[in-house]
């Protein structure tokens, strides 16, 4: 009887810490294509149609509760495009096959998971009952597609506004690197990129290059495959010539001036373990999501020697991006962090069923609950962007409006998204690299 117990215990654990039922081939059929059965709908709504102060009561339902805020205050009005298939990489879907059920989480809220070895960790469908399916879908994103295994965005464009005088304050240029060391799925080397003795999971490497008093400022952020280990992260001012290590603090103070924090980045960056997750619900959400080639692009933009154009802004201030708006599946996200003096009292994400990022159209609430800012990235369907994205299997981050809606003003960022590896070495992800920066 005892012998018998003993050969159960690892059995009872796993159920109790992992999956509540086993995920299946169906589950991951539903995941990657969760439109198989015909796209969402809605009363009233149709492709090519204009969401605005005057129509947007009927369609409440289905917008986020700060885009909702943001257009019946008249800010922005929003185009409506037809709902599209945002196909995963292959190789990443395989992975995912190849190791269902291998993932299990720790023995509480926080603590790291176990068995993980590629592709999405809990393909199933959250189930409302289920205490920890907020934990799991934050898994999810820490080991998603956002840009792959790497990419790099060059240029970036930032530019600060004045939401009430539509002035530009301030602009930035950068360069944003972004590298997978770990769960590699697509681009060489697979699994992981060696050495790598400190067991990074990914890193991000940032530098500016104008204007001139910002000249080769550099961040690098690394995470760990420890989720219980905290991110290094570095700061390089090249007017001081020296680099500093950031204080766990200030990542979520506004970086450089702009309405962002380096924990906004990518819509969430920080680790699973500093929020609380709660799954809301499953419901259908409009998300700003298009085909970059089909749009009206700026022509108030530098130009590029191939031809390439950024997206335009408008609304108020010039703080909204002019893409289309598609009616998407997602599950309702919420976070909050466990750090009691954190600036942040919680986070809403409306997370893609399909791409499981966290940036489509984030709301962010300050300590006394009030809605702060309201947070946008749109994505462009890879194959209908620059010829080097051309099945990459992501959604292509496109543009991006953070506005903070108590001040009134707003930062937004024009992208030119690359998924190049030649253009990622991992000698960029070192602390060497910001000293030789110069």
């Amino acid at each position: 009887m005892k012998k018998s117990l003993r050969k159960l215990l690892p059995l009872l654990v796993a159920a109790s810490f992992g999956t509540a039922q086993a995920a299946t081939e169906a589950d991951v059929e539903n995941t990657f294509n969760p439109y198989k059965a015909g796209m969402p709908s809605f009363a009233g709504l149709k492709a090519g149609m204009t969401i605005n102060k005057g129509n947007v009561d009927q369609f409440k339902d289905i917008l986020g509760a700060g885009v909702f805020k943001l257009i019946k205050e008249g800010m922005f009005e929003m185009k409506v495009g037809p709902t599209t298939q945002f196909n995963i990489s292959k190789a990443y879907v395989d992975a995912t096959r190849a190791n269902l059920n291998k993932t299990q989480l720790g023995a509480k809220p926080g603590d790291m998971i176990s068995g993980y070895v590629a592709g999405r960790p809990f393909p199933e469908e959250p189930d409302a009952k289920d205490p920890r399916a907020g934990e799991k879908l934050a898994w999810n994103y820490k080991y998603g597609v956002n840009w792959g295994d790497g990419a790099i965005i060059s240029p970036f464009y930032w530019k600060y506004r004045n939401m009430q005088t539509g002035k530009v304050e301030k602009e930035i240029t950068w360069d944003f690197h972004f590298l997978n060391f770990m769960h590699r799925t697509k681009d060489a080397p697979i699994p992981e990129i060696t050495p790598n003795p400190s067991g990074i999971f990914r890193a991000i490497y940032v530098k500016a290059h104008a204007p001139a008093d910002l000249k080769n400022t550099q961040l690098l952020i690394q995470r760990f495959e420890d989720d219980a280990k905290l991110d290094d992260a570095y700061l390089y001012l090249g007017f001081q010539r020296r680099v500093r290590r950031l204080a766990q603090g200030q990542v979520t103070d506004a970086f450089l001036g702009s309405d962002l924090m380096i924990e906004d980045f990518e819509g969430y960056n920080g680790r699973v373990s500093d929020m609380k997750w709660t799954y809301k619900g499953t419901k259908n959400v409009m998300l700003p999501m298009w085909n970059h080639n089909e749009l009206k692009l700026a022509d108030d933009m530098p130009a590029e020697s191939d031809g390439y154009k950024y997206v335009d802004f408008a609304g108020q201030g010039g703080c909204f991006a002019e893409g289309t708006w598609q009616l998407r599946k997602v599950y309702v996200l919420e976070a909050a962090p466990v750090n009691p003096n954190h600036p942040v009292s919680k986070r809403v994400f409306y997370m893609d069923v399909q791409l499981q990022n966290l940036n489509g159209a984030n709301e962010i609430y300050d300590r006394k609950g009030e809605l702060w800012k309201v947070f946008m990235v749109g994505k462009s369907h890879a194959d209908h962007h620059l010829p080097v994205n051309k099945g990459a299997g992501i959604g292509v981050d496109d543009a991006f409006s953070m506005v903070d809606v108590q001040s009134k003003h707003c930062t937004t960022g024009q992208f030119k998204g690359q998924v190049d590896p030649k253009k990622n070495p991992p000698r960029l992800f070192q602390v060497q690299n910001l000293r030789g920066g110069d």
